[in-house]
């Protein structure tokens, strides 16, 4: 598979490169966190480092299954430093770390040694925050690594010699094996089940010894149906009792944090615009790739609208920014993208503003908000109908553009 280039990930991380922070990259299984490091590799390379001083191990290989043992690894990665002809920055990468017992002890005792610059990833966000946090407290940045977004998706299906367009991304997503390697919407499908059966059984099941694995998988699978609708605990709890499947709101609770651990789901707050008040009585969930949800419907185009919110969603994530949803005056605004301090917009997601009604409905919610952040409906309309200083913006534009 081609190193497609992902500067929206790499041009943070090597920021923190030769620094004695921990860069740590989380986020789900196959969703690229192993070719973002061999990126990082090669431009550590390219800026003149040393690479006969870089020790890469991946702990998903076999034949290192000996060096899960942390007290193996810690000999291992010191007789290695150690052999180095001169005392120059070791440069550590450890892929699939979640795999080592006691891993962050590892990793702490290194830090110090010969000012070791240290790369990470796990597929388990608990187990990179909870644990990680105990032993390097303020001594480790994160990253969250998301699948292709849309200008990713374009790259790599070039790359493939392949139909690359919008529609396409729609209906394969943007998981980086499937956009660089696979033709067909079947291949995907399959190779899709195996990644969500994977991380249901080995991030959540196994982790959290769930005895009831299909009432988990049904759990998500009505999350992924609802994306786009603001959820509750109740109400999922209420739904599948009425499908007479038996769950207790705390279970409901605990499995939708589960699934957001193993990044499967991703949860938006919703914010009280006029208040800044955070509600978390409610929140809307969606895959972290839209290609998730096509697995429980046979045609894609019937889900247009929240398969439409999730990639927008994403791909606000993917750019640095928090991402909540919006409400003013009981009125929706899809999302409401903030970075930093002083950087905030409101978007509008819709399919098509098909009449008068339809616009009138998108472009009332960001009407009413009174301050100057700027302000866009996104839609799929080759005609775009802009009015009173809020943008009206194709989405394929809206995702390729560097201006937000």
């Amino acid at each position: 598979m081609p190193l497609i280039p992902r500067p929206l990930y790499t041009d943070r991380i090597m920021k923190f490169a030769d620094s004695d922070l921990v860069k740590v990259l989380v986020g789900l299984r196959r969703s690229g966190k192993s070719r973002i490091l061999q990126i990082v590799q090669n431009q550590l390379k390219a800026a003149g480092r040393n690479p006969g001083h870089f020790i890469e191990l991946n702990f998903e290989d076999y034949a290192l299954r000996e060096l899960t043992d942390p007290d193996k690894l810690h000999r291992y990665l010191l007789e290695r430093i150690n052999n180095f002809k001169e005392k120059e920055t070791p440069y550590i990468f450890l892929d699939g770390v979640q795999e080592v017992r006691d891993f962050e002890k590892v990793i702490d005792s290194l830090r110090t040694v010969q000012g070791a610059d240290i790369y990470i990833t796990g597929s388990n966000s608990r187990l990179l925050s909870k644990e990680i946090s105990t032993h390097l407290s303020g001594r480790y940045v994160q990253f969250a690594i998301y699948p292709f977004g849309y200008r990713e998706f374009l790259e790599a299906r070039k790359a493939l010699g392949s139909r690359a367009d919008f529609q396409s991304y729609i209906e394969l997503g943007g998981m980086p094996q499937v956009a660089a390697e696979m033709e067909s919407q079947d291949d995907a499908q399959r190779y899709l089940t195996d990644i969500q059966r994977s991380v249901i059984l080995k991030d959540i099941v196994e982790r959290y010894s769930i005895r009831d694995a299909a009432l988990l998988e049904r759990l998500i699978a009505y999350a992924f149906e609802n994306a786009g609708n603001v959820l509750s605990a109740n109400s999922v709890s209420r739904y599948l009792k009425s499908e007479r499947v038996d769950i207790s709101v705390q279970t409901v609770l605990n499995y939708l944090e589960y699934s957001r651990d193993a990044f499967i789901l991703q949860e938006f707050d919703r914010t009280e615009i006029s208040g800044k008040e955070r509600l978390r009585t409610q929140q809307k969930y969606f895959p972290t790739d839209h290609s998730f949800r096509n697995l429980i419907v046979s045609d894609p185009g019937t889900i247009i609208q929240g398969t439409l919110e999730n990639i927008v969603a994403l791909e606000g994530l993917r750019r640095g920014y928090t991402v909540t949803v919006g409400t003013i005056n009981k009125k929706e605004v899809d999302f409401v993208f903030t970075r930093g301090k002083d950087e905030k917009r409101y978007i509008q997601v819709s399919y098509l503003l098909s009449g008068a009604e339809t616009a009138d409905g998108e472009f009332a919610p960001l009407e009413m908000i009174p301050d100057n952040y700027p302000k866009t409906v996104v839609s799929m309309d080759a005609l775009l109908q802009p009015r009173g200083g809020i943008e009206h913006r194709n989405i394929e534009e809206f995702l390729l553009a560097e201006d937000w």
